[in-house]
């Protein structure tokens, strides 16, 4: 199944599928845990709670390093207002690139076609990620979960990002590393496909249903 016959454009999640950002945010994290004399998270079990916005990733962090105790809603924004602090300053100084995706993003080009970053992560910081990254060029749009009233998986991020680019949903595939991902582009009418050497909040992402399942970005690209 060739994905790209009928695409006018493509859509690409951002931590876990362009950028490995998993040590920006054991860093920040391990910073807001060292001011709340908290124990660390293990990187491995931080990274299944990627992907869901900043605010669900510092309530995971704190309800895991209390034992099961969740905090209140004053200790939560504090602690998430020192999480975006801390992560604005380390924005991109572990992440790195993974490999196949500055290829599949210039065949992608050369295809002709409109690319866009959704991303749960703000806009602002995604920005400086992707310039970070040297991925900034590629990008005709940035929308990041701060321009909307819900967050994938919840539809509305992908079809307001197709409205801008003057694309139907139909025509614009959605490229991401999670469920979240996948139900979003399920719900907007979009196709969809997941590689799988992301997140996926720690869960196999073979299993989720997507048109496809790819190694690689440049893979898919070259189809």
């Amino acid at each position: 199944m060739n994905l790209l016959l009928n695409c006018r454009a493509v859509m690409l999640d951002l931590d876990g599928t362009l950028v490995d950002t998993l040590g920006d945010f054991v860093a920040a994290i391990d910073l807001v845990l060292d001011e709340l004399r908290l124990p660390h998270i293990p990187a491995p079990q931080l990274a299944g709670m990627i992907g869901k916005g900043g605010e669900y990733l510092v309530r995971s962090v704190l309800v895991q390093a209390r034992d099961g105790s969740g905090p209140s809603v004053d200790e939560l924004a504090a602690a998430l207002a020192r999480f975006w602090v801390h992560y604005g300053a380390l924005n991109g100084r572990y992440a790195r690139v993974y490999p196949g995706v500055k290829e599949g993003l210039l065949l992608f080009q050369q295809r002709g076609l409109k690319l866009a970053c959704v991303t749960n992560k703000p806009t602002a910081e995604s920005r400086v990620l992707l310039e970070a990254c040297g991925l900034a060029s590629f990008f005709q749009e940035v929308t990041g979960g701060d321009r909307f009233a819900r967050l994938k998986p919840d539809p509305l991020p992908l079809l307001s990002t197709c409205a801008e680019m003057g694309c139907a949903p139909a025509q614009t595939l959605m490229i991401g590393d999670s469920v979240n991902d996948a139900r979003a582009a399920r719900g907007a009418g979009c196709p969809v496909a997941l590689v799988t050497y992301g997140y996926n909040h720690g869960e196999p992402v073979s299993s989720v249903d997507a048109d496809a399942h790819v190694d690689s970005i440049a893979d898919l690209a070259r189809a």
